[in-house]
């Protein structure tokens, strides 16, 4: 009997054994949408057991631990889920109708939140020029899942876009309002506080130099960077030479203290944005160019020689730079050791004009003149310029140059007498001259001539001699400028003193060489032929018109210098007509006065008689 119970007991033992080591399911707890919720949304829990052999179960929810509910439904729904909602939940299945159940899950926290506002952001800024780049971020604060993220601008339509939003070359139709918010679900965030952009058009940087593109060695130099931008307050101005860079600063302005050929180069400039990252457009290339010392160079028109009251203007340029420059005019005199001055004119007029006339010439005005031009801060001053003279010659001069021989161009190697003569026979005058060789010299101090009272005498002339000559007081009153040439071979006989209108001029062609000495030439005035194969030329009865330079051509023996042949205008007929009638009516004059007096003594007469 105890061995017919041995099979039951093992059958039990199996039994027990087989419910000991089959492994239990575990729950896992899901929720959807998500774990982390806005405050109203629709949120359902669901608890998933992947058990074998179990079809129905009874579903029992913890929450923070406690036993929260239990039924047959495998989902919990909160339709509009709270804060209090919140909080560690979990589950696990007990078998319907059966002993089985399964592991208790693990806790998965939900999260219940107020209703969030997203937070716009602009990169790298909300004020940008076209061009630029720009990103737009829809931020959340927390790490939400599954959102979508609508974008308006203006308060147009809304657009469905990914939380970044980039626009890579930015136009002017960019700019605006932009607001975003977050939908899941079809429930919605907060809309976003709205961000504006606004797109200027990009400016152009512009170079400039001062005082001028094409400056001299020694000068100051300022290079400028202008930038017309809108919303940009302050820049840093990089530099570039050659398209390489060159320098970065601060400062709009770039300065060369005193300049040299190596600064000479292609230029130019940008802007960056200080505390931001906006930038200009590159400049225009503008060229620097660097020379040596500039020098003046001074004119004069219409010409050199002039008559009391012609008008004269002394021209002062610089070549290859004619901006901003300020003009000043010299005269050079000559101390009494004949070191060379440049006298201020006292009414010398600066300015950019380059021009300093005199309307009305008088005998001072006769001299030599140099001019300079200055620029910049500090002041910059070329060079001198070359001289130029101005002769002015006198209706009625009180004092005349006599020359011996009477001529104005003399052979090389012979003696020439220059004497100053007024009507007193006065000893105040002394003989002066320019020449391109010497300058200004005072006869008295030099060792070009031997002075005996007003007289200087040359006694072997040379080419070096050839200048203007003229009679100058001890007070500084100069007179009766000549030109004087020395020359070796053909020269010009011409008068040494102006012609009036009415007069006859006579031109003798000379020959040093030669016996006789006048020779069978053609004669020119400006550069034309007026007289050809002849020994003497003659004009009868001169005009204005035949004022000029004179020279004669010798087929063999070659070409004579010019000479200036000075024309004075004679008293018109009408003037001479005028002084008569006035001279007429003077008098007749004191006959008319004693015919007034007759009359008015008869009236007077007759009416006492009455």
């Amino acid at each position: 009997m105890e061995l017919s119970k041995l099979p039951l007991v093992l059958l039990l033992i199996s039994h027990i054994h087989s419910g000991h080591t089959e492994e239990r399911s575990k729950a896992k707890v899901n929720i959807k949408p998500a774990q982390r919720v806005f405050r109203g949304e629709k949120v359902t829990l669901r608890c998933d057991i992947d058990g074998v052999g179990v079809t129905s179960w009874q579903y029992s929810w913890y929450k923070d631990g406690s036993l929260y509910s239990s039924n047959e439904l495998q989902e919990h729904t909160f339709s509009s889920v709270t804060k209090s909602d919140a909080g560690k939940y979990s589950c696990y299945g007990a078998e319907g109708g059966g002993s089985r159940r399964s592991q208790d899950s693990d806790e998965v926290t939900l999260t219940v939140s107020d209703i969030p506002r997203p937070a716009l952001t602009v990169l790298p800024q909300s004020s940008l020029f076209t061009g630029d780049s720009v990103t737009l971020r829809c931020e959340v604060d927390q790490s939400w899942d599954g959102l979508e993220f609508l974008w308006s601008k203006n308060s147009n339509t809304e657009s469905t876009e990914a939380s970044t939003k980039t626009v890579d070359s930015v136009k002017v139709s960019d700019g605006g309002e932009y607001r975003c918010r977050a939908q899941r679900g079809g429930y919605y965030t907060n809309v976003s506080e709205p961000v504006t952009l606004t797109i200027y058009e990009k400016p152009k940087a512009k170079l400039s130099i001062k005082p001028n593109n094409h400056v001299f060695r020694g000068e100051t130099v300022t290079l400028r960077c202008a930038i017309d931008g809108e919303g940009v307050t302050s820049w840093r101005y990089v530099w570039y030479k050659y398209s390489a860079f060159y320098n970065s600063s601060d400062l709009q302005e770039h300065t060369f203290t005193s300049v040299n050929e190596s600064v000479t180069g292609q230029y130019s400039c940008y802007g960056a944005e200080r505390g931001g990252s906006r930038t200009s457009n590159i400049s225009d290339e503008v060229t620097l160019t660097v020379s040596d010392r500039v020098q003046a160079v001074l004119s004069v028109s219409p010409q050199k020689w002039l008559t009391e009251g012609d008008p004269v203007t002394l021209i002062c340029e610089v070549y290859g730079s004619s901006t901003e420059w300020t003009f000043s005019w010299f005269s050079v005199t000559a101390s009494p050791d004949n070191q060379h001055l440049d006298q201020l004119l006292s009414d010398s007029s600066r300015g950019a004009g380059g021009n300093y006339t005199v309307s009305s010439a008088a005998l001072k005005h006769t001299g030599v003149y140099v001019c300079r031009a200055e620029r910049g801060e500090p002041a910059y001053n070329t060079t001198y310029s070359n001289t130029q003279e101005v002769w002015v010659t006198g209706v009625s001069p009180r004092v005349s140059l006599i020359i011996s021989p009477n001529r104005t161009q003399h052979f090389t190697s012979v003696s020439l007498s220059l004497s100053c003569e007024d009507q007193s026979n006065s000893d105040r005058w002394r003989v002066r001259r320019y020449t391109q060789s010497w300058g200004v010299e005072d006869s008295s101090s030099l060792c070009w001539a031997s002075q005996t009272g007003s007289t200087c005498t040359i006694n072997s002339t040379n080419t070096s001699d050839t200048g203007v000559y003229w009679c100058q007081s001890e007070s500084g009153e100069k007179y009766h400028p000549v030109n004087i040439t020395v020359h070796s071979g053909v020269i010009l006989e011409s008068p040494v003193h102006p012609l009036t209108e009415g007069d006859n001029l006579t031109l003798h062609c000379l020959y040093q060489h030669s016996t006789p000495s006048n020779l069978r030439a053609d004669f020119y005035k400006d550069g034309s032929l007026i007289q050809s194969q002849t020994t003497e030329m003659i004009i009868s009865t001169v005009s204005k018109s035949h004022e000029g330079f004179y020279y004669c051509k010798h087929s063999e023996r070659g070409e004579s210098p010019k000479s200036w042949i000075s024309v004075r205008v004679s008293p018109s007929e009408s003037q001479i007509s005028v002084l008569h009638t006035l001279s007429s009516v003077l008098a007749v004059c004191p006959y008319l006065l004693v015919t007034v007096v007759l009359i008015f003594k008869c009236c007077r007469m007759r009416g006492g008689s009455d």
